[in-house]
């Protein structure tokens, strides 16, 4: 049994809420986890967005039980969240499962660089909420007969693809990072943009989305 000691219990916290977030979008969620010393890397991918989530948390410890040197592992974000002790600030990591295809190519761990071009936080926020109002108009648009899955899907790939600003960003990531408690009403600065390769990152200071400009739905294709 591999034991995690989080830093605190607000780190604990916020590892189960974002969890959470993975399971109420595929209640078949997984995670791969990597660690080393007193970081933990999480990352997951809720299926709508085609993205992939990056949740650091920070460790009192390096983890028991004989790793000494590194964790990495493709969990049970359920199996994960259900061992998630918040008073006492550890997790227990669960047994491992085979890995989605995006589990296979993560974003680069160096090599990125600053991107400019990115609006404001609050410009960010207001940029969503325009782009879930015209989905909702759009789609109410539709009689009966129109309302089909294919429909609905062309409609959303017309607008969550759209490039923010004058970056190469696609709007969905940001409405990602949002649906997934990285992009915060308080959140008055820290929100950054780099690049690494064919990789994009929006960071924000609760955790990272990434996408590759291809697309992830190429991920099974090239394996780090």
């Amino acid at each position: 049994m591999t034991v995690l000691h989080l830093a605190d219990e607000g780190e604990a916290a916020d590892l189960a809420a974002f969890l959470s977030r993975l399971l109420h979008y595929d209640r078949g969620a997984a995670v791969r986890l990597q660690a080393a010393g007193t970081a933990l890397a999480v990352f997951g991918q809720p299926p709508s967005f085609e993205v992939l989530a990056i949740r650091t948390v920070r460790l009192a410890k390096p983890y028991e039980n004989g790793l000494d040197i590194t964790l990495d592992v493709t969990v049970s974000a359920g199996e994960l969240l259900e061992t998630v002790d918040e008073a006492g600030a550890t997790a227990v990591v669960p047994a491992a499962v085979t890995g989605p295809p995006w589990a296979g190519v993560l974003p680069p761990r160096s090599g990125w660089q600053a991107e400019p071009g990115l609006p404001g936080p609050k410009a960010l926020r207001e940029l969503v909420a325009a782009a879930v109002t015209e989905f909702r108009s759009r789609t109410q648009e539709l009689t009966p007969e129109q309302r089909s899955r294919t429909e609905l899907d062309r409609i959303g790939r017309d607008i969550w693809s759209r490039t923010v600003g004058e970056t190469r960003l696609p709007v969905r990531a940001v409405h990602a990072a949002q649906s997934l408690g990285f992009l915060r009403p308080e959140d008055a600065g820290d929100v950054a943009l780099f690049s690494s390769g064919s990789w994009l990152r929006l960071r924000t200071a609760y955790g990272s989305v990434a996408v590759r400009r291809d697309g992830l739905k190429t991920l099974g294709v090239s394996v780090r």
